[in-house]
C-alpha cells in the first residue's frame, strides 16, 4: 500500500468543523506550535515551598537600588513581597483601635469560638485583624493565644465579630470553664484593609454588568469590598506603589521599609502629602517622565481642600513630576488631572512605548507626555473597541495585544483585528459573569501572548488560548493560573495558583512535568482526514509517526491514536491505539471508514499522569492509506 505524507499545517483550526479542518489540527491541550510543528509545552515547578493565602490576581517584579529583587503579589486576601523565598505581608492597616475599645467572650465551654466587640469596627468577613496587649480570659485562652493575628470567621453586627481560637502554630484552642474574663489590658487591634471578593458580582453600582451594559450608579455605589479584589502595582524608582481595584492607593518605601515587620502605608498618608488620591481604579507610572498616574480617582472638591473620597470611574490624575506626594495642580508644578468622555467606566490600563493606553468600557484613549503647559495629551484612538476585564491586555515585541468583549486586537499606533481561528470556540463558550477575572500573558521566549479565561461552566480560570504572533497561529488548553508575569527579572515565566484559599507560586516552562509528576491530558488532534473528497471508504493499515522526544526521562513514551467515522455528524470511534517511542519504525493498525482523526497524546489515560520527563514534537506523519469496499 503506497504510503502518504501528511504535514499538519500549524495552528487549532476551529472557525468550522473538524471535516473542514483537513490538513489541519482541530483540538490540543498543554501543546504550541514552533517553526511551524506541535510540541508539549513546558512543564512547571514551584517557586518556592512557601504558600501565600487565597487568590493572587496581580505579579509584579523590580529591582531596588542595591540590586535586590523583589515580586510583589496581590490576593484577594492579601498583598505580599516576595523575596528570598518568603512571602512578607505587607498589606495596609486600615485602622488601629485603642485600649479598652475590644473585649472578648467565650460562646461556650468546649467551643473555640469568641466574640469579639469592638464598637463600628468596620470589618468584613474574612478580615484580618492583629491583637496585641490582651490578657488572659483566666484559663485556656491565654494573652499568648489572643496577642496575634486572626481572621474574623463571622460579622455578628456592627459592634461584634467572632473568631476562632487557636495556638500560635494555628491549632484549635477551645475555651475553659476559667475563661471567664474579657481580655481587656492596654488592647490594641489592628485591622488589615478590608479583603475583596473571589468572584465578580454584577448589580454594585457602575460597571455593574462586566460587559459594560449597565449604567453606573444603577444600584449601591461600588466599593473595594463589594468587587472582584484586582491590584494594580508599578515601581516608582526602587519603591513600590499599589491599588485594589476601588480601594486606596498604597506605598512601601523599599529602603524605609523593613520586610516580615512594616506595612505598606496610604498615599495620603505620606509625609507631606498634598491632596493625594485617596481612592482609584489602577495605578500606574510613566516610564519618560516619572509621574504616578491613579485611573478612576477620586477628584479634589469644589473647595479645592480635599479628595472627595468616592471613585470617579472616567476621572484621571496624575502627581507632579517625580513627586509621588504633591498632588494638587499649580502653576509651579506639573500634576493635573482629565475626564474621559467616552464610555461610562475605565476598565484599564497599560504602559505602551511612549505612551499610555487606556481602555473605558466602549473606547481607547493614548495619553502621551508633551511637557509644559498640558502635560499630557489625551487622544481618543478609537471608539467601539472596550477591554473584556482589568488586566485583560500585554505588551509585547510587537505591540499590545487585547481581548474585547467579542474580539482580539493589536495596537501598533492603529489598531488592527487580529484573525483569529477559535474565535467561536473561545468566545462561545467563556464566562460572561466573571469576564474580569480574564487576563493577558505574554512568553517572550515562544513568541506568545495570551489569555487564561473562565469557561461558561467554570465560575474560576479554567482554559488558555495562546497566540504566537511571529509564526500567527492559535492554540488553546486547559491549565488553571489566576496572574503571569513573564521571564526578564525573573529566570522563568512566574504564575499563580491557588486551591483552598492556599496560592503557590511556579517557574513556568520548566522541564516536561507537572510539579514533579506526569503532565496529565496532553494531546493534539487532527481535524478529519478523507481521500476523494469522502465519497469512498478508505482503509488505513500502518502509519510511520515522525516524533521527536525532547525529554530526559527513562520511558519516552506517547501514544498514536487512530478514530473513525462515515459520515460528519457520526462520533468518532476508537479504532487502535498504539506506543510510540524514539525507536518506533511502523505502527501496524488498522481502520476502514470515510473520515479518519489521528491524535497524539501522552502516554496515560487521561485521568492521570502518565510517564515522568516526557517531552515530544510531531513531524511529518506518513500514512497507509487506499480507497476500499464496503466490506
Amino acid at each position: 500500500m503506497p504510503l502518504s505524507k501528511i504535514q499538519f499545517s500549524p495552528g487549532i483550526k476551529r472557525e468550522g468543523t473538524a471535516l473542514t479542518a483537513r490538513g489541519g489540527w482541530y483540538d490540543a491541550n498543554l501543546m504550541r506550535f514552533r517553526k511551524g510543528f506541535a510540541e508539549k509545552i513546558g512543564g512547571w515547578v514551584k517557586d518556592t515551598s512557601n504558600t501565600f493565602l487565597s487568590t493572587a490576581r496581580a505579579l509584579h517584579a523590580w529591582v531596588n537600588l542595591a540590586s535586590t529583587k523583589y515580586l510583589g503579589l496581590g490576593t484577594t486576601w492579601k498583598y505580599y513581597i516576595e523575596s528570598g523565598g518568603g512571602f512578607n505581608d505587607i498589606t495596609p492597616i486600615r485602622v488601629t483601635t485603642g485600649d479598652n475599645e475590644i473585649s472578648f467572650a467565650k460562646v461556650a465551654n468546649g467551643d473555640a469560638t469568641l466574640n469579639v466587640t469592638d464598637t463600628a469596627h468596620g470589618a468584613v468577613q474574612n478580615d484580618f485583624v492583629t491583637y496585641s496587649g490582651c490578657v488572659s480570659l483566666g484559663g485556656n485562652i491565654t494573652a499568648n493565644v489572643l496577642n496575634q493575628e486572626y481572621q474574623i470567621a463571622t460579622i455578628t453586627s456592627a459592634n461584634v465579630y467572632t473568631i476562632e481560637a487557636k495556638d500560635t502554630d494555628g491549632d484549635e484552642v477551645t475555651a475553659a470553664a476559667g475563661d471567664s474574663g474579657d481580655g481587656q489590658g492596654t488592647i490594641i487591634g489592628a485591622y488589615q484593609i478590608n479583603v475583596g471578593l473571589d468572584d465578580y458580582v454584577s448589580g454594585s453600582g457602575w460597571g455593574a454588568n462586566p460587559w459594560g451594559d449597565g449604567t453606573w450608579g444603577s444600584t449601591a455605589t461600588i466599593s473595594t469590598t463589594n468587587q472582584l479584589r484586582i491590584w494594580t502595582h508599578d515601581n516608582f524608582g526602587e519603591d513600590l506603589v499599589m491599588n485594589a481595584r476601588a480601594g486606596g492607593i498604597y506605598y512601601w518605601d523599599t529602603s524605609a521599609k523593613t520586610l516580615g515587620t512594616d506595612r505598606a502605608v496610604a498615599l495620603s498618608d505620606l509625609t507631606n502629602a498634598n491632596l493625594a488620591p485617596t481612592f482609584g481604579l489602577q495605578v500606574l507610572v510613566s516610564d519618560i517622565d516619572r509621574h504616578v498616574i491613579v485611573l478612576g480617582a477620586d477628584p479634589i472638591n469644589t473647595a479645592g481642600t480635599a479628595r472627595t473620597g468616592a471613585v470617579d470611574p472616567m476621572f484621571v490624575c496624575w502627581c507632579d513630576q517625580e513627586n509621588i506626594t504633591e498632588w494638587e495642580p499649580k502653576s509651579i508644578n506639573t500634576a493635573g488631572s482629565v475626564r474621559l468622555s467616552a464610555g461610562s467606566l475605565i476598565i484599564g490600563g497599560i504602559r505602551a512605548r511612549q505612551e499610555i493606553l487606556i481602555w473605558t468600557d466602549t473606547s481607547l484613549y493614548s495619553m502621551k507626555f508633551i511637557g509644559q503647559p498640558f502635560i499630557f495629551s489625551t487622544n481618543l484612538v478609537n471608539e467601539g473597541v472596550g477591554l473584556i476585564g482589568p488586566k485583560a491586555m500585554v505588551n509585547s515585541p510587537v505591540g499590545v495585544f487585547w481581548m474585547d468583549k467579542k474580539g482580539i486586537y493589536n495596537y501598533t499606533g492603529q489598531i488592527k483585528p487580529v484573525p483569529c481561528d477559535v474565535h467561536d470556540y473561545v468566545f462561545g463558550n467563556i464566562n460572561e459573569g466573571q469576564a474580569y477575572k480574564v487576563f493577558g500573558f505574554l512568553n517572550k521566549r515562544f513568541n506568545e501572548v495570551g489569555w487564561f479565561y473562565p469557561s461558561s461552566s467554570a465560575s474560576e480560570i479554567d482554559r488558555y488560548v495562546s497566540y504566537n504572533y511571529l509564526e500567527q497561529v492559535w492554540s488553546i488548553g486547559q491549565l488553571v493560573r489566576n496572574a503571569w508575569l513573564d521571564e526578564g527579572l525573573v529566570d522563568y515565566p512566574r504564575a499563580a495558583y491557588t486551591t483552598s484559599d492556599v496560592g503557590y507560586l511556579y517557574q513556568q516552562e520548566q522541564g516536561n512535568d507537572a510539579d514533579g509528576s506526569a503532565m496529565d491530558n496532553v494531546y493534539i488532534e487532527s481535524g478529519d482526514i478523507d481521500i476523494s473528497d469522502g465519497e469512498m471508504i478508505q482503509y488505513i493499515n500502518r502509519v510511520i509517526p515522525d516524533v521527536n522526544f525532547t525529554g530526559t526521562g527513562d520511558s519516552q513514551t506517547i501514544n498514536l491514536v487512530l478514530k473513525t467515522r462515515n459520515f460528519p455528524g457520526d462520533s468518532l470511534t476508537t479504532s487502535s491505539t498504539s506506543n510510540v517511542t524514539s525507536t518506533t519504525q511502523q505502527l501496524n493498525i488498522r481502520g476502514r471508514a470515510r473520515q479518519a482523526v489521528l491524535r497524539f497524546e501522552s502516554d496515560d489515560d487521561n485521568t492521570s499522569g502518565g510517564a515522568a520527563g516526557v517531552g515530544f514534537r510531531i513531524g511529518a506523519t506518513r500514512v497507509g492509506i487506499r480507497p476500499d469496499g464496503k466490506r
